[in-house]
């Protein structure tokens, strides 16, 4: 399940940008550039990751998740006028020409054809309009808060934007779907429509899934606004990088995008470990309580992080607790939180709790108690 909490590590002062993304210059030719932690969506690196710009077809992530998320793989799509009148990438599908939905996906990732895409749209949203919303919706349940979806296949269009830090959540969260995962892993694909008529093959033309071990996609993207863009993910070890370079150059110069990105993984891999920096089963203390029948509570936390962080990253657990609590006290109640931030920011909280309830002192208990005490040195003498 995809983690909903995502941060963005940065520090103060003049080397902000430094000190969070790196020391290094990478020198990438993108004009806007992320690495992030799959895991979390921290951000590890960046340049210009939240600029707004066209991303061209990696916008064809966000289309195959919402197809998956909300159609059958099994259901049958009957190709428009519209959807066939699509400009080049295309299958060259036509009007009225039948398939499957999960045949069409392949089409839509391995060979990023736009006629496919229009197709998906139109069948699952009932118009591209329609399915638009559909992918506005879940880019910001995601928190990708400064993309903004017109198209189902990334042509270019003023109001179709997002960031490559958008992006690189967008990929995260659709990499955590099996089917999404099996269809851009694919090295090719063949299929017919539904009367057997016509028959396609389409191959992978991720290029980048042979250039790093681990490697497993995800998107490439074209077009004469956007320029070269690529999102890719590397899964090694106990380490998940997803990566997004927008506008990584202009013909002729198609391999920057794959330079960039290997950088981007390089850097990601040379100097980021997995190390705990929370375990919230160590935290517990006693605090006071005012007029309760005991005088104090012992509270706790409880929660575990073990994430990528790297010897200059600068971990805190800040406690936000006051003293003394009023009684009465219920169990289990929350009197405080743990702040976890690196680098300054916060990157997550933990709730402080009460141990145990405690009762208020009131009038009638004292009176029990005195005459409790009472007894008890009658008895005794």
């Amino acid at each position: 399940m995809l983690k909903k909490l995502f941060v963005i590590i940065c520090m103060i002062g003049i080397c902000l940008a430094q000190r969070v993304y790196g020391d290094e210059d990478m020198q990438l030719n993108a004009k806007s550039a992320v690495l992030i932690d799959a895991e979390n969506g921290r951000i590890l690196y960046g340049k210009n990751e939240r600029e707004k710009l066209p991303m061209a077809s990696t916008t064809k992530i966000m289309t195959c998740i919402i197809a998956i998320e909300n159609g059958k793989m099994d259901e049958v799509v009957e190709v428009s006028d519209y959807a066939a009148s699509m400009p080049d990438v295309q299958l060259n599908i036509n009007k009225g020409e039948k398939y499957y939905l999960k045949d069409l996906l392949y089409s839509l990732m391995l060979e990023s054809h736009n006629d496919t895409a229009v197709a998906i749209a139109e069948h699952i949203g009932g118009s591209v309009e329609g399915f638009a919303g559909m992918m506005n919706e879940k880019a910001y349940s995601i928190g990708a808060f400064d993309t903004h979806f017109v198209t189902p296949n990334g042509l270019d269009s003023d109001e179709h934007y997002s960031t490559a830090y958008d992006m690189a959540l967008i990929a995260s969260y659709a990499l955590e779907n099996d089917i999404f995962m099996e269809v851009i892993n694919t090295p090719s694909h063949t299929f017919s429509d539904i009367d057997g008529k016509r028959s396609f093959t389409v191959n992978n033309k991720d290029a980048f899934l042979g250039m790093m071990d681990g490697a497993v996609g995800v998107k490439t993207g074209f077009t004469g606004n956007a320029g070269y863009c690529f999102v890719g993910a590397v899964y090694k070890d106990d380490k998940k990088f997803v990566s997004a370079v927008l506008a990584s150059g202009w013909p002729p110069h198609k391999t920057y995008k794959w330079q960039d990105t290997i950088k981007l993984m390089n850097y990601g891999n040379d100097n980021y470990e997995h190390r705990k920096i929370f375990d919230g089963s160590e935290y517990y203390r006693e605090i006071q309580v005012d007029d309760g029948i005991d005088d104090n509570v012992g509270v706790y936390s409880y929660g575990y992080e073990d994430i990528l962080v790297s010897d200059k990253d600068i971990i805190e657990v800040k406690e936000v607790l006051n003293e003394k609590i009023s009684a009465p006290v219920n169990k289990n109640q929350v009197v405080g939180k743990l702040v976890i931030k690196i680098n300054s920011e916060k990157y997550r909280e933990y709730c402080i709790k009460s141990c145990e309830y405690i009762r208020r002192k009131t009038y009638v208990w004292e009176l029990k108690r005195i005459y409790s005490c009472f007894l008890l040195d009658f008895f005794h003498n």
